[in-house]
């Protein structure tokens, strides 16, 4: 007696099939064309921020003596060690996100920060004295690496805190941004990959110091604009006064 063979199950019909595979393609297509800043991407190259701040410590020793916090070596070598600390935990890529890393970063950026407006106030308020014992290429020097330290240690803290930090834009975490870049509102003007790097926020803060206000960068949460503001009166007040003396002096 023959045995019956197991009758084949329904197949779905040819509509049902097309529409199928076509909102699987609308899918893909969605995915494909959600920009690089809203999902997750390759972590970011540790070396421009690393370089960046090596310059700003280095200009932090080439102030004189009588500015800034003392003895200024100290300063420079806790600074070095943050960074060593901060390299060794992600030598080249920003791959390894650990609170020992968050605080040394916070740690290294605050301690410059601080000793750049110490060093700002100082230079202010011994050229309102008159007593810098400069003469005017000194001053402009002295002026110019607190400007320069100005404009890094701002785009990086513009760098760790825009939308918690680089490891979570890298996993695309936070939809929010506290900086509201041109590409973020005109996606056909930049390639699909495009996000926000560390020169993008080196470039904010040096354009935020030269026009003293948001230029093609919108800044959207309050801490954001707080921390413009404060960067634009230290780089103002310190402008201002130092161009202002040179000027006297070599007249």
């Amino acid at each position: 007696m023959a045995e019956h063979e197991p009758e084949p199950g329904p197949t779905r019909p040819a509509p049902a099939r097309r529409r199928i595979s076509q909102l699987l393609a609308e899918i893909e297509h969605t995915e494909a064309h959600v920009p690089a800043w809203l999902r997750a991407t390759s972590p970011e190259n540790r070396l421009p921020v690393g370089l960046a701040l090596l310059v700003a410590i280095g200009l932090q020793l080439r102030l004189p003596d009588r500015y800034g916090l003392q003895p200024r070596w100290l300063m420079a070598a806790l600074e070095l060690v943050l960074l060593g600390i901060l390299t060794a935990i992600n030598p080249i890529r920003l791959n390894r996100s650990t609170r020992l890393g968050r605080l040394a970063s916070i740690a290294i950026v605050a301690a410059i920060t601080i000793d750049n407006g110490i060093a700002a106030g100082s230079l202010d308020l011994h050229i309102v004295r008159g007593s810098t014992g400069l003469d005017a290429i000194g001053l402009l020097a002295t002026g110019a690496a607190i400007y320069a330290t100005n404009v890094i240690v701002f785009g990086v803290w513009y760098w760790e805190l825009d939308r918690g930090g680089p490891f979570n834009r890298a996993q695309g975490m936070d939809p929010h941004p506290d900086f509201l870049f041109p590409q973020m509102t005109a996606a056909h003007l930049a390639p699909p990959d495009w996000e926000p790097l560390f020169v993008d926020y080196l470039y904010l803060s040096l354009t935020n110091v030269l026009a003293f206000s948001p230029t093609d960068t919108l800044p959207l949460s309050r801490w954001a604009k707080s921390l413009m503001a404060f960067q634009s009166v230290v780089a103002l007040s310190t402008t201002a006064l130092v161009i202002a003396r040179a000027v006297n002096i070599l007249k």
